[in-house]
């Protein structure tokens, strides 16, 4: 049995989300884009096997391994656009979540600021739900 897809934000809210200031650490598991014309339609997932973060002085590099097929060797952190899952952004959200509920056009996520008051933010996709609720969070 395969197992289930990981449910994704759009590039765009992932854009806005690092615009922000949402701050990726690469980590196994994660997907990304990278910010070029030719591979602008694939999703990349790090991985120990094919492709690992590597910390330098000068910064993150993602290093694509046995890519000997490709003339992709590795990309500048800053040239990717991570698109977190909806585990991570949930994790992220943090003791703000108050819960997600299934609604006619899709979910509403509703969410506690600090100062106690609640916000509802409504999307097609349980990811794209909490991606909003984190942008308002992290803005």
């Amino acid at each position: 049995m395969a197992p289930p897809q990981q449910q994704l934000i759009s590039d765009a809210l992932a854009q806005e989300l690092q615009d922000a200031g949402l701050v990726w650490h690469p980590e196994a598991g994660d997907h990304f884009r990278i910010r070029a014309e030719a591979l602008a339609e694939d999703v990349f997932i790090l991985s120990h096997m094919v492709i690992e973060a590597r910390e330098f002085d000068t910064g993150t590099v993602l290093r694509f391994n046995g890519t000997t097929e490709w003339a992709l060797d590795s990309v500048a952190k800053e040239d990717a656009l991570w698109l977190p899952r909806e585990d991570q952004l949930r994790d992220r959200l943090g003791a703000a979540f108050v819960r997600l509920e299934r609604t006619d056009e899709g979910y509403a996520l509703t969410m506690r600021r600090h100062d106690g008051t609640e916000s509802t933010f409504t999307a097609s996709t349980p990811a794209e739900a909490y991606g909003r609720g984190l942008l308002d969070l992290v803005r």
